[in-house]
């Protein structure tokens, strides 16, 4: 929550790529998993879309939650981003992957 563990998990986590979006993953000792997500205005200049995004990428989360390790994601939407019907679809199967 705080901005070195940020900072830590850019520099030391496994970068994938799902969908156009970026997961940093990295394990951690909470003992369950833990999600952030970074959002700049380069995603959308809207509100409303950044805050849809996120809420999508929360949402995605919540459900996988219970299948992942104790990990840390952090999760960063590619660039003018198109709010699409599918996205929470493909976000839970990019979430579920990261069990593997």
């Amino acid at each position: 929550r705080s901005k070195a563990q940020y900072e830590g998990l850019l520099r030391g986590g496994t970068r994938r790529m799902f969908s156009g979006f970026t997961f940093i993953v990295a394990p951690n000792g909470a003992g369950a998993a833990r999600l952030g997500v970074l959002m700049s205005l380069r995603v959308s200049r809207l509100a409303n879309v950044r805050n849809r995004v996120k809420r999508c990428i929360r949402e995605a989360f919540r459900l996988e939650q219970q299948g992942l390790a104790p990990i840390d994601v952090l999760v960063r939407p590619p660039q003018n981003i198109r709010l699409e019907r599918d996205m929470l679809a493909r976000l839970r199967n990019a979430f579920s992957s990261l069990k593997q």
